[in-house]
């Protein structure tokens, strides 16, 4: 074995306690999204708001959130080798709340449909900043995790 895979197996296995974590969001974006592909009213009835006029572009975000169940559960088997999916997901889920936050604002979307950005996004926050804390220091720093090492 090489010096880089035992390393890698040595960083997998020192962020194992994020597994579980990583798991659950897989099995929640399959969840969530396939709900919204397979049932694209269903948020909207709960919600009482207005369906939209094109159920398919609420399940195409159905289908991005989906997407990213098999990155989770690959993130999950192998934490360190994955972190860059982890960093992607992040990212989703900070650009997120900030549209939701300007069509609120605009008047676009009702206060309401936060549910759905705190569900997807916010309650994962904590531990996928922990997480990349942690996979930086890994890589080495930031800079590195940030440019691709």
């Amino acid at each position: 074995m090489s010096s880089v895979t035992l390393s890698t197996d040595s960083a997998d296995s020192d962020l194992r306690r994020y597994r579980l974590w990583f798991y659950a969001a897989a099995v929640y974006n399959l969840v969530w999204g396939g709900g919204m592909i397979l049932w694209p009213n269903f948020f909207f009835d709960v919600l009482g708001m207005s369906r939209p006029n094109y159920p398919a572009l609420w399940q195409v975000t159905g289908m991005f959130v989906l997407v990213y169940a098999p990155a989770y559960w690959w993130a999950a088997r192998y934490p360190y080798r994955h972190r860059h999916l982890i960093l992607i997901a992040l990212l989703g889920k900070v650009l997120g709340p900030i549209g939701f936050l300007w069509s609120v604002s605009t008047g676009q979307l009702p206060l309401a449909f936060g549910w759905t950005i705190l569900t997807n996004d916010l309650i994962w926050w904590p531990v996928l900043g922990l997480y990349l804390q942690d996979v930086a220091k890994a890589c080495g720093g930031w800079a590195k995790l940030l440019l691709g090492g």
